[in-house]
């Protein structure tokens, strides 16, 4: 079976090695940058540099071909290289020095000692969004970060800080102590079509200030890659070329407005081989301006499941649902207490827009929810039945309130520490439950310092019953109780102490 192999298109050191391949992977005022731009001729550009833009169109249209120099150098300037040094924990044999392994042939010694923690060091792109010193980049970029480092464009050098990160969309920001620097400004990731040209600046392999350029090759892409549970995406696709060190690069539009944020590339090899992804401005905006004010993303929830309604729904499910033709979103279920149940949508309801826009895809809906927040007002039009409904719905928080979250709320995803997921219903059976989520991987956080083990199947948190992953995002309070059963059957409690307090 052929295989297919993404690639998060970021910088790794590349002494003594080859690289090798992996799988990964809105805006209230921002005063100076956050201009909404249209590239289409019916509409003016909303821009300083309008004169600018107006001459490098006026060439493309004498010549027939784009002229892109516009775009590139106002870009340049504002793109810069992120060097992040990064502790890497010591790693123990556990045969050094164990006598029993002699019985086996093994000789004492054998194995690596254990060595003093050591630094490790990567990098990757990031555009300044603001002449005040803030940048955005991926999460993936400054990821588990014990310094960060700037270099601009001139060769300047800064030390920089982490402001925030959202791994559900890959998105970062940072923010060095300066005044007075080049910066990019917001474009409208809405307006792009399919054809348009696009420049992608960054600085692949440490080529410095790097400028490829092609064109939209599609939008709204979700290919199951940024490594979260909750992950959310709908990229666009273009065939720019991005390399290992494009990650968190500026994707601008021939008006040199920001439209994306280089993040992924696909690929058999980890280099580029014809296409690469980018998260849309209209995502990245509102994630920018949420990690400024709180710290964290207000994400608001629609509070449903669902399937995209394509071929193979059709066939698998389309005679028993009585649903015959292609095109929006199937509800499967619908949360308790959640937004969508408020406004009355059911199990059984076809979403075909969300304001306006078509929800063919998953992508589509995740990529108009993504740009608001708990307590905003969407319109979501349904089909029902032979008749189509619209329903005004008030989007609300993890916790199931409509109202944004405070700076105390936690991220109980990343608190545990670990990978989730429902449990089947062999362990249902086995031990008569109706519900639960099994740890399947244990991380850096409360379930390692529980001494939570693989497998173990969480029943409650707090105290309130926990039937599905989605249960998580009901916890908002610091984790106490730990409640559930491991596979043998034991229950097992743990008490969570904090011992900074």
């Amino acid at each position: 079976m052929r295989k297919k192999i993404f690639a998060v298109a970021f910088f790794a050191a590349l002494a003594g090695g080859a690289l090798s391949a992996y799988g990964v992977y809105r805006f209230a005022n921002l005063d100076v940058n956050i201009i909404s731009t249209d590239t289409t001729a019916s509409h003016p550009i909303k821009s300083s540099d309008a004169v600018g833009y107006s001459f490098a169109s006026e060439q493309m249209r004498e010549s027939g071909f784009p002229d892109l120099t516009y775009a590139a150098e106002k870009t340049v300037p504002a793109v810069v290289y992120i060097d992040k040094t990064e502790v890497v924990a010591a790693q123990e044999n556990q045969f050094f020095g164990d006598p029993f392994f002699e019985f086996f042939g093994i000789p004492q010694g054998y194995g690596n000692r254990t060595v003093p923690q050591q630094e490790r060091r990567s990098g990757g792109s990031g555009v300044i969004i603001s002449p005040d010193g803030y940048i955005v980049t991926n999460n993936h970029v400054v990821e588990n970060a014990s310094t960060l480092k700037v270099t601009l464009s001139d060769e300047r050098t800064y030390d920089a800080r982490l402001v925030g990160t959202d791994p559900t969309t890959d998105i970062a920001l940072v923010k060095i102590e300066a005044s007075d620097l080049p910066s990019v400004a917001f474009g409208d990731s809405e307006r792009l079509r399919l054809g348009e040209w696009v420049v992608a600046v960054g600085n692949p392999y440490g080529l410095n200030s790097t400028v490829t350029a092609g064109i939209v090759s599609a939008k709204g892409r979700n290919l199951d890659v940024i490594p979260d549970q909750f992950r959310l995406e709908s990229f666009i696709q273009t065939d720019a070329a991005v390399n290992p060190g494009n990650s968190g690069g500026a994707l601008v539009n021939t008006a040199g407005d920001l439209i994306g944020i280089n993040t992924v590339i696909k690929s058999p090899t980890g280099s580029y081989a014809g296409y690469s992804f980018a998260v849309p401005s209209s995502i990245v905006k509102k994630v920018v301006v949420d990690l400024m004010e709180y710290g964290f993303v207000q994400r608001a929830l629609l509070g449903i499941g669902y399937h995209e309604i394509n071929d193979d729904f059709i066939a698998s499910r389309g005679k028993k649902l009585g649903i015959e033709e292609k095109g929006g979103l199937y509800v499967a279920s619908v949360e308790e207490n959640g937004a969508a149940a408020a406004a009355g949508i059911k199990t059984g309801d076809i979403i075909v827009s969300i304001d306006g826009v078509r929800t063919d895809r998953s992508a589509h809906l995740q990529a108009v929810i993504a740009q608001h927040r708990p307590n905003d007002k969407v319109t979501v039009e349904v089909k029902r039945g032979g008749d189509v409904k619209q329903f005004e719905v008030v989007l609300r928080n993890k916790a199931g309130e409509a109202k944004l979250l405070d700076k105390n709320s936690i991220d109980i995803v990343a608190s545990l520490g670990g990978k989730l997921t429902d449990i089947g219903d062999r362990l249902k059976e086995r031990h008569k439950l109706s519900s639960g989520v099994q740890v399947v991987e244990v991380g850096n956080g409360l379930l390692a310092k529980a001494g939570i083990r693989t497998g173990y199947i969480i029943t409650h948190i707090n105290g309130v019953a926990i039937r599905t992953t989605s249960d998580l995002n009901r916890i908002t309070s610091a984790v106490q109780t730990i409640d559930g059963l491991y596979p043998d059957g034991r229950y097992v409690s743990y008490s969570i102490v904090d011992r900074e307090r």
